[in-house]
């Protein structure tokens, strides 16, 4: 008889529903256990979305709720010993996404309401904080108990506005007036726990809470949201040889695949390896290893935001920074890293312990293709599903060897492009190879340095090792000279691949590629 279909969490964020409906959980209780029982009793975690935060925030209510039976056969039912039941207050401000000042107040009027009724309190309008400070001392006087309150994706309601000065402003005002009682009801309060995906400045949303701990980069939180690769081969060992065997490839096979997909995360330095939660689930449930992450909607406000600091694509990969860059206030931010690192689109790959630097870059493939796709329209304008087409033929030409016939389908199709901006412009062209060339899933480089200069584009496949040199409105002639003058390939002699040189010139009328030529290095 064959086993029962493994149920898999998809989209489920209660830990009673996961429990009760017998889904899989991976055991997270032993790092709530240690957080409830550390020094502090305010608590801020920051995670990218679709990582676990909601999840880990249910489990806290059950947990304080006294719910003892959820808990059966998990880290937490030998740790805890007494199970006492805290009035809890949990506020999921994710349905707060997309919103003006009104649905705003509108909303937290509802959840308010919510909870009067539950402590026998009269729902009247008013100001969002005074009827949070009634409710957390009603709570208190009516249980005996200090409260728990929970905060679910705290700045849900200002992301989307982000690059919005004066909605920011607005918004993030309403948010601030809710959340201030937090310190005037310490005496009431047993333990504080807010989650979200953004760092944004203590003075404009906890102006009053000052002792908040943020546990984002602490070491010993590193792996309390995400999946573990030793929390995979422990307690998923069956799902990876179900897919190994849906798939007729071994199981290193599988691990390997879901390592290039969805691992390559760290949230500080050392750190276990973490593969994106949703994504894994999901190529466990569909037996494929599909785009799962970016498949659920890639923020707006990460492509506007990435116009606003006027940043190429070529420029979201490695880069060096102290941790005051990138674990920093959003709002505040004079670059984009923070975002980008906080949304989880880059993430902490290294440390220089002497230099006090970290290396971020990109955590996978399913992120780089991802973010390459977003970025596409940008120049290829409406014809992304037709571009999108092109580039599997491309993979299609390179892999074969035939460059020459990727550069004849490239020029064939960006001429069928009736406008594009910055066209008259090299740089358009160079990071439009980059991205494309990224969307292969090709090694590939721009602005590479050798001893006389710098090559325009490197890209590396199995086989062969292309270096090209772009021109506009000049000639290939003239760009083969460059490479052949600079003599760029001797810097890339001992890469052990064919090298080929790629001569292109771009007529900026026509918005295509003019002409090109080859050369080929089989031997130094």
């Amino acid at each position: 008889m064959e086993a029962l279909q493994r149920l898999y969490p998809i989209g489920i964020q209660t830990f009673s529903k996961i429990r009760e409906g017998n889904y899989l959980y991976i055991d997270k209780t032993e790092y709530i256990y240690q957080m409830t029982h550390s020094a502090s009793s305010y608590v801020f975690l920051s995670r990218p979305r679709r990582f676990g935060k909601s999840l880990l925030t249910s489990t806290l209510h059950s947990y304080f709720s006294g719910c003892k039976d959820l808990f059966q056969g998990l880290a937490m039912e030998r740790l805890e010993k007494e199970w006492i039941e805290y009035p809890v207050l949990h506020f999921d401000m994710s349905m707060a996404k997309h919103v003006d000042k009104e649905r705003l107040e509108r909303l937290l009027d509802f959840m308010l309401s919510d909870y009067e009724r539950t402590f026998g309190l009269d729902t009247t309008a008013g100001d969002a904080n005074l009827r949070l400070t009634r409710l957390i001392k009603r709570a208190y006087e009516k249980t005996g108990k200090k409260v728990v309150v929970l905060i679910d994706e705290y700045d849900a309601p200002l992301l989307d506005v982000v690059h919005e000065k004066e909605n920011l402003g607005i918004l993030r005002n309403i948010m601030r007036n809710f959340y201030s009682p937090l310190k005037a009801c310490d005496p009431y309060l047993k333990y504080v726990f807010l989650t979200g995906i953004t760092k944004f400045s203590q003075l404009s949303i906890f102006s009053e809470l000052n002792n908040i701990k943020n546990i984002s980069m602490d070491e010993p939180y590193a792996a309390i949201c995400g999946i573990t690769e030793d929390e995979m081969l422990t307690q998923m060992k069956e799902d990876m040889e179900r897919l190994a065997a849906k798939l007729n490839i071994p199981s290193e096979g599988v691990l390997l695949k879901l390592k290039e997909n969805y691992d390559g995360y760290h949230f500080t330095y050392p750190s276990p390896d973490i593969y994106n939660p949703f994504s894994l689930l999901n190529a466990f449930a569909d037996g494929k290893f599909g785009s799962y992450w970016f498949g659920c909607g890639t923020p707006t406000y990460l492509i506007k935001m990435l116009d606003k600091f006027g940043v190429n694509p070529s420029e979201i990969g490695p880069k060096q920074a102290k941790a005051s860059i990138f674990d920093a206030p959003t709002e505040t931010m004079t670059n984009i890293t923070p975002l980008l690192y906080q949304s989880g689109y880059i993430t902490i790959k290294d440390y220089n312990k002497i230099l006090d630097l970290y290396t971020l870059d990109i955590p996978n493939k399913e992120v780089r293709l991802g973010l390459m796709e977003s970025l596409l329209p940008n120049y290829v304008g409406n014809e992304t599903p037709e571009a999108t087409t092109m580039v599997a033929y491309l993979f299609y030409d390179i892999q074969n060897g035939d460059m020459d016939s990727a550069l004849r389908r490239l020029q064939t199709f960006l001429s069928t492009i009736p406008y594009c901006d910055n066209t008259k412009y090299e740089g358009h062209y160079q990071q439009l190879f980059y991205v494309i060339f990224s969307l292969l899933n090709y090694y590939v480089d721009i602005e590479v340095r050798t001893p006389r200069g710098r090559v325009d584009v490197v890209l590396r496949t199995k086989t062969t090792l292309y270096v090209m040199e772009l021109k506009l409105d000049k000639t290939a002639d003239e760009a083969m000279e460059q490479i052949n003058l600079k003599n760029y390939p001797e810097r890339f002699a001992l890469c052990g691949l064919p090298v080929v040189k790629v001569a292109i010139n771009f007529d900026s009328e026509r918005c295509t590629i003019g002409e090109w030529k080859l050369q080929t290095i089989d031997k130094w």
